[in-house]
C-alpha cells in the first residue's frame, strides 16, 4: 500500500506520461520555490501549461478537481509568478492552468484532462 506522497508521485509520472502522449512537452516536474509547488509545467504549441494533479484511488472523496479550490489556484498562481519571474518569460506569454484527474484503477491509471480549469489569480 502506497503512502500518499509516493500515491502522489505516481499520480504525477502517469499525467505526465498521459500529456506526453497527447502532444505536451513536458519541461519541469515538481517545480518548488517558497510559495510552494507546480506539479508539472509543459508546453502545447506556444502555450505554456501549468498542471496540477489529482490523484485519486477511488471515488469516495469526489472528483479529484474539486480539491484544487479557490485557496489552491491563488498558491499555484503565486509559484508560477515567481517561475515566470525566476525564468524571466515575456508578460505576453500564453499560459493556460490546467488539472488532470488521476484515478488509480485495477488496471493502471485513469486520467482526465481539464484544460483551462481555471483563471490566473492575480495577486
Amino acid at each position: 500500500m502506497k503512502n500518499r506522497k509516493e500515491q502522489g508521485r505516481a499520480g504525477e509520472t502517469a499525467a505526465a506520461s498521459f500529456l506526453k502522449k497527447q502532444g505536451v512537452r513536458i519541461l519541469l516536474h515538481n517545480y518548488q520555490c517558497r510559495w510552494g509547488e507546480i506539479d508539472l509545467i509543459g508546453q502545447e504549441e506556444n502555450t505554456l501549461l501549468i498542471v496540477e494533479v489529482k490523484t485519486r484511488t477511488s471515488s469516495r472523496q469526489g472528483y479529484p478537481c474539486e480539491a484544487v479550490d479557490v485557496r489552491k489556484q491563488r498558491k499555484i498562481c503565486r509559484v508560477y509568478d515567481h517561475f515566470r519571474m525566476e525564468r524571466r518569460l515575456d508578460d505576453c506569454q500564453p499560459v493556460r492552468f490546467d488539472v488532470v484527474e488521476v484515478v488509480e484503477t485495477v488496471g493502471g491509471y485513469y486520467c482526465r484532462w481539464i484544460k483551462n480549469a481555471f483563471e490566473y489569480q492575480g495577486m
